[in-house]
């Protein structure tokens, strides 16, 4: 699983719930060769039980997720003696995001879900408790609930990939990453290289990229990169100094160079960005 990626197709989508609830089910409960219609998720809470999805057995038992998605072709039972318990959440989502100062919108049916079949949650709890909030406010209506719903789903998934970022990177690296990110954030205006940083986290230069991706989503270029023009929008948002000056406090000494990759990223050159902050009095 790329979790870079995954973090930046979930962050681009925005989501409507339309079903929460908890199941208990019965001894003899099954559902056989049923199609999804909708996307939804399970967790497994209690008891134990098996899923076939499109011909492939998983077991089911507590701290299993499962996410499914429009087509699937599903088989499920439970076990007679210990039955299943699960939280489940049916939604729709589509795509809303910005990029190079355009918004984009994407319908749900030109657009797939990132997540889809089954998944082993080592936080437990926390997923729990988010499910459990999510379950009480179904009760409940209103457009200040159905708001904190949002939220709260947004939550369970950004705890769902901090939860797939550990199982998949250990602690030791995570910190070592984390650092040179923290060092980056500190130091973006000086010249920064990948040898440097691989240095700095113990690592050998491909097996730090191929980390700082997954953990990111970025290149340690690329990261850096969009760091310091993210600090230049903030000077020429909010001060008057000239584009020299900006380029240089942000890393980049030659000022043409800084202009092409600022207009790469946002869209715009520096100085019409900067036309613009001010004429919309920012």
């Amino acid at each position: 699983m790329d979790l870079g990626s995954l973090t930046s197709k979930l962050n681009e989508l925005t989501f409507s719930l339309l079903l929460a609830g908890y199941k208990t089910c019965p001894p003899n409960w099954s559902k056989k060769g049923k199609r999804t219609l909708n996307h939804s998720l399970w967790f497994i809470t209690k008891g134990t039980g098996e899923i076939v999805i499109n011909g492939k057995k998983n077991d089911l038992s507590p701290g299993k997720l499962i996410v499914f998605t429009p087509g699937m072709i599903c088989d499920k039972k439970t076990s007679p003696s210990n039955p299943l318990e699960f939280y489940f959440i049916r939604f729709t989502h589509a795509a809303a995001f910005e990029k190079k100062e355009q918004w984009h919108f994407i319908l749900p049916q030109e657009i797939s879900f990132p997540l889809h079949g089954v998944y082993t949650i080592n936080n437990s709890s926390g997923v729990f408790l988010l499910l459990d909030e999510i379950n009480s406010l179904s009760k409940r209506r209103g457009a200040t609930i159905a708001f904190k719903q949002k939220i709260l789903f947004q939550e369970l998934l950004l705890t769902l990939i901090q939860d797939f970022h550990v199982q998949t990177i250990s602690k030791d690296t995570r910190q070592v990453i984390e650092e040179t990110i923290e060092y980056i954030g500190h130091h973006y205006h000086k010249v920064i290289n990948v040898t440097d940083l691989s240095k700095m986290a113990g690592l050998s230069k491909s097996h730090y990229s191929r980390l700082f991706k997954k953990f990111t989503g970025y290149s340690p270029i690329e990261y850096l990169t969009h760091l310091r023009i993210d600090r230049a929008k903030e000077l020429l948002a909010h001060s008057e100094i000239r584009i020299k000056e900006v380029s240089q406090n942000v890393g980049y000494e030659d000022e043409l160079y800084f202009s092409r990759i600022f207009k790469k990223i946002v869209g715009v050159s520096p100085t019409q960005f900067s036309d613009e902050q001010k004429l919309a009095g920012q």
